[in-house]
């Protein structure tokens, strides 16, 4: 197993990272099979050479979590980060089917519908890297290169960090939960989930903590808000107790394309102990010894670098 203990070696700011710091990319809107989804767009340097990507958020999250590292990877990728079922702009799923396995279906018709069938290079963080598995695993043609940073993939035994997720994902309970939650002032919550998925909250540029904020308050006005969060969490949980051929590190064995696994050693959601565990053919890990569980958002220079070293130049070039 190729493990690379990576320290904070590039600025911690965003300002330092980026010439500047771009706002989120272009919306637009997609009709497919599974429902109208939305999706952000950064358009590439050169788009007769760019290769085309597709980037998968986490749970609670949205596509502006990759606004940063599409820019970074702008020279080399033509971008797309979509808006999971629910999350973000995106309505919910029309079928109520909230799993990783549904939403990889979603992604694969995006796939289609976006690039011809073309493979592209997936990035996936969090419950994205899990949607990201079964997309690589049940549609093989569609992924060139595998990207995944913080993937909740199944370890079954909760930290003192992480330990409230399964109460979030019991019927009932999880759900009143969630509404008490939505009465937080939108700031504090914003904050709050900052500090949970950041290892240094005061390195967040304020410029993406109004953005945050923002978007809370924004969906907020949305009444399904708390459903996408405790239904697609309990679809995630469910892989976690699947003992079956298809269960997560199962399809992680059958995916053969060059994966790069970057996970951060102040990881308080995913165990950063899960490069132990990492089942895939042909892998590269990397471990961020100053970093949470967003490192797409943390670090994206260092993340786009990592990126670069693994994968090489560009086809042709």
């Amino acid at each position: 197993m190729d493990v690379h203990n990576r320290a904070g070696t590039v600025p911690r700011t965003r300002a330092d990272l980026l010439d500047s710091l771009p706002p989120p990319w272009p919306r637009s809107e997609r009709v497919l099979r599974g429902g109208v989804v939305a999706m952000r767009t950064a358009e590439p340097v050169d788009a007769r050479t760019a290769e085309p990507a597709l980037f998968v958020h986490g749970l609670g999250g949205q596509s502006t979590n990759w606004t940063d590292l599409m820019a970074v990877l702008r020279d080399r990728l033509a971008g797309v980060a979509v808006d999971l079922p629910g999350f973000g702009w995106s309505a919910p799923p029309p079928d109520g089917h909230w799993t990783p396995q549904a939403y990889a279906a979603l992604l694969a018709d995006l796939v289609a519908d976006e690039w011809d069938g073309a493979p592209v290079h997936l990035f996936g963080n969090s419950l994205g890297g899990a949607v990201a598995v079964q997309l690589a695993a049940r549609h093989p043609q569609l992924v060139r290169t595998l990207t995944l940073i913080s993937p909740a993939l199944p370890r079954l035994l909760p930290r003192r960090t992480n330990v409230h997720l399964p109460v979030l994902a019991t019927p009932g309970l999880g759900d009143r939960l969630v509404r008490s939650y939505s009465r937080v002032p939108a700031d504090r919550r914003a904050r709050a989930t900052v500090a949970l998925c950041f290892a240094d909250p005061a390195a967040v540029p304020e410029q993406r903590l109004q953005e945050a904020q923002a978007e809370v308050l924004r969906r907020d006005e949305l009444p399904y808000v708390g459903q996408a969060f405790t239904e697609s969490l309990r679809g995630l949980l469910a892989t976690y107790l699947d003992r079956s051929e298809d269960r997560p590190w199962k399809l992680a064995e059958r995916i053969t394309v060059p994966t790069l696994l970057v996970y951060g050693r102040r990881d308080k959601l995913v165990d950063p102990a899960m490069t132990h565990d990492a089942a895939f053919p042909d892998r590269r890990i990397a471990l961020l010894l100053e970093c949470g569980h967003v490192a797409q958002m943390e670090r994206p220079a260092l993340v786009g670098e990592l990126w670069r070293e693994y994968f090489g130049p560009p086809a042709g070039g």
